[in-house]
């Protein structure tokens, strides 16, 4: 058995509102080929396991992953799906590591989001008795959760709009975004309202893209890189199905996700602790309500911690260095890319968006409507 498990390669796409010039397999090989090469190692050979990330409905075929079988090595081979986020993937793989069964595992998120309707894709989330009929997707039931948030702790529009002026802003920095810019908090207002009290710039875009992450055990780890990136602690958990039976305003999920990472990090107060955050911002006010459900501050909060700079690249405690995914980033792609940003951060590679002195960084993602299903990494260098 391996006592660490260490992420010794990241390697993202461009991320762009379409990519007709390649198939999933030929999106999905760039980033394979490319961390492949950071780190010398080669297939079959040096890698003993091989995890995807995608979605038969997002893809529009059933068995997402055959596509991508060969460019990721799964020929005659262990090749294994995750249809959840692609930061599940990185638990996953962990797991196969830490118990002695493999040694170093290739990991790749890829989704196509301009090929279909993402209000189609997430209604079927819902069940097909009850909600799946009312028309509900993601989109709506966000803004269920933002009404509900916002009224039981006063957050204010404005503190949800600072988010994707803080994201947008932070991308113009970041090589792979696809959206980026300086905007005001009147811009965000101003655009057009797509499901009250969200509006266009609070929603992440449709995305086209892949990442790939290679895992190791300690031993393999430090003949790779000199460079390893320590995965700490790890946790998940799943929240009730059904809308009405949870209050959307406390993420109980992902408390108890983060809770059990923080544990296995031996990490108390993660305010303190933690150099940088990497959240799963679908929408802007989940930023808000993530920072809190993490325990990087009280509920009700965050909105005046955005407000106050501190979340900012430059503050305290900086969320989203990246851009998040207001900047463009692909669904089942997102929590993938989360973890790899934050690896850029703790080897120094993050270039202008760079936190100085990172040591410890928070990765979340989620999956399912509402952050129904959650998973929280804590990366260390």
């Amino acid at each position: 058995m391996s006592d660490r498990v260490a992420i010794v390669g990241v390697a993202q796409t461009r991320f762009a509102p379409k990519r007709p010039d390649v198939n999933y397999g030929e999106m999905a090989y760039e980033t394979i080929s490319q961390v492949l090469r950071q780190t010398n190692l080669a297939l079959p050979d040096d890698i003993d396991n091989a995890i995807s990330c995608s979605h038969d409905i997002w893809d529009g075929q059933t068995i997402s992953n055959i596509s991508i079988t060969d460019v990721i090595g799964g020929h005659l081979r262990t090749e294994e799906k995750m249809a959840l986020d692609g930061s599940t993937a990185v638990y996953y793989g962990a797991v196969g590591i830490l118990s002695g069964e493999y040694s170093c595992t290739l990991l790749m998120a890829h989704t196509k989001m301009s090929q279909t309707n993402r209000n189609i894709v997430n209604n079927v989330a819902f069940d097909p008795i009850y909600s799946r009929m009312l028309g509900f997707d993601y989109t709506s039931a966000a803004a269920l959760q933002a009404r509900r948030y916002m009224y039981k702790y006063g957050i204010t529009r404005a503190q949800i709009a600072e988010v994707v002026v803080k994201n947008l802003s932070n991308a113009r920095f970041n090589p792979s975004a696809h959206q980026s810019g300086e905007i005001s908090i009147a811009d965000v207002l101003s655009s057009p309202v797509v499901a009250a009290p969200i509006h266009r710039l609070d929603i992440a875009p449709d995305t086209d893209g892949a990442v790939a992450v290679i895992l190791a055990s300690e031993e393999r780890a430090k003949s790779i890189t000199d460079k390893p990136v320590w995965l700490l602690g790890m946790g998940t958990s799943y929240d009730a199905h059904y809308l009405g039976d949870r209050d959307l305003a406390d993420c109980r999920a992902l408390q108890q996700a983060a809770e059990r990472a923080y544990r296995m990090a031996g990490i108390r107060n993660p305010r303190r602790s933690a150099d940088l955050a990497e959240v799963g911002d679908e929408f802007s006010y989940q930023e808000l309500l993530w920072m809190e459900g993490l325990g990087l501050c009280d509920k009700g909060d965050a909105g005046r911690l955005v407000e106050s700079g501190a979340t900012a690249i430059g503050g305290k405690l900086p969320v989203n260095p990246s851009g998040g995914l207001l900047s463009g980033v692909p669904i089942n792609v997102a929590g993938l890319n989360r973890v790899a940003e934050a690896v850029l951060q703790l080897r120094g590679e993050a270039g202008e968006r760079q936190v100085k002195g990172a040591k410890i960084a928070i990765a979340q993602g989620h999956s399912g409507f509402c952050g129904q299903h959650q998973c929280v990494l804590v990366l260390g260098n």
